[in-house]
């Protein structure tokens, strides 16, 4: 258990970062997390929503909203959908957040499971690489206030309080739909 976890705290560390020469991508096996202890909590969603031009995201349990956040921040270029690595766009589509990583650059992230087929797919056919570690986050680890704008390489950062509370609420597995 403690080398999987050193694992994802190695292979998460790069969220929402490029570099030069990407490593290989590890294989399904290497990515699949060990299961996330969640505290309990009498609300657990089952579906989350995220609308990028109100900047608001939506928790919801069994058709019912139970969380909203707005005040959204993304990527330093927020229109449109995510196609390639380092074009800093955030990704639109339905995904599912697949893991989380306690011990990420900032507060809490939880993994989105982008790219899916299609953005493969795309990407493949212009050349070029779709990118990878897209995560919903908080704020860097030892920063003392939000930072301003849209700052993140395309994941979606919330404050680190807001982060936190959907910590506890999202379980791994939970299907996520980004809009426009």
């Amino acid at each position: 258990m403690r080398i999987v976890v050193a694992f994802l705290a190695l292979f998460a560390s790069t969220a929402c970062s490029t570099s030069p020469a990407p490593p290989a991508a590890p294989s399904v096996a290497e990515r699949v997390p060990a299961a996330r202890v969640l505290p309990r909590s009498p609300e657990r969603a089952d579906f989350v929503l995220i609308d990028k031009s109100d900047r608001t995201l939506w928790a919801y349990s069994h058709g019912r909203i139970i969380r909203v956040f707005s005040g959204l921040q993304f990527g330093d270029a927020p229109l449109g959908h995510k196609q390639f690595e380092g074009d800093e766009r955030t990704p639109e589509g339905r995904y599912t957040i697949d893991y989380g990583n306690p011990q990420s650059r900032y507060y809490l992230s939880l993994h989105i499971s982008y790219p899916n087929a299609a953005d493969r797919a795309y990407a493949a056919a212009n050349g070029r690489s779709p990118g990878g570690d897209i995560f919903i986050h908080g704020q860097p680890n030892g920063s003392a206030q939000r930072m301003r704008g849209d700052w993140t390489d395309g994941c979606i950062a919330l404050s680190d309080e807001e982060i936190a509370d959907l910590w506890q609420i999202v379980p791994d597995g939970t299907p996520i739909e980004i809009r426009p």
